[in-house]
């Protein structure tokens, strides 16, 4: 079971990158992205971010006690669950009648704002000004997730004012 759990919470191996092993966990994040707005569906894009996170909460925990290590970097986990939360934002901008179809986020102009968010939240979850530096000092699966979650929630209002006041 610890097996199992380490592959998950490494991010199926993406977090053992020996180069940037976050942002390797932060692809496969654009991945589950992509798997929540296929659903085209709002309210389920929101419960599978929620679980998505709790169960990080949950795994990462675990995984720290396994590995002894406060905050192991192999585990990516926190960053695979916190991409959907950065697009949140540019996701209920998009929605008019209906969820956006996945060719939305990827026509024309629309992959500057893509990549963007992206970027943004690696460089928020790399740099963790305040107050993401406060939060990850909270213990156990809770400090591991919370402060990338607050990095994507950050990346995600940046993102909507940038997309609310600009042509994409």
């Amino acid at each position: 079971m610890k097996k199992i759990i380490l592959l998950i919470a490494e991010g199926f191996g993406t977090g053992l990158s020996p180069i940037a092993p976050g942002t390797c966990g932060s692809v496969i994040g654009l991945l589950w992205f992509l798997l929540l707005i296929a659903f085209q569906n709002l309210w389920l894009y929101i419960l599978g971010s929620v679980v998505g996170i709790l169960v990080s909460i949950y795994l990462c925990g675990i995984a720290e006690d396994i590995l002894k290590i406060k905050d192991p970097p192999p585990v990516v986990l926190d960053e695979i669950v916190s991409i959907p939360v950065c697009y949140i934002g540019w996701v209920i901008l998009a929605k008019t009648s209906a969820m956006p179809a996945l060719s939305y986020f990827f026509s024309g102009k629309k992959l500057i704002p893509f990549l963007g968010i992206f970027l943004t939240f690696r460089l928020l979850d790399a740099l963790k000004p305040f107050p993401i530096n406060i939060i990850q000092r909270l213990n156990g699966g809770l400090g591991i997730v919370a402060d990338d979650i607050l990095a994507a929630i950050l990346t995600s209002i940046i993102w909507f004012f940038i997309i609310k006041l600009s042509w994409f």
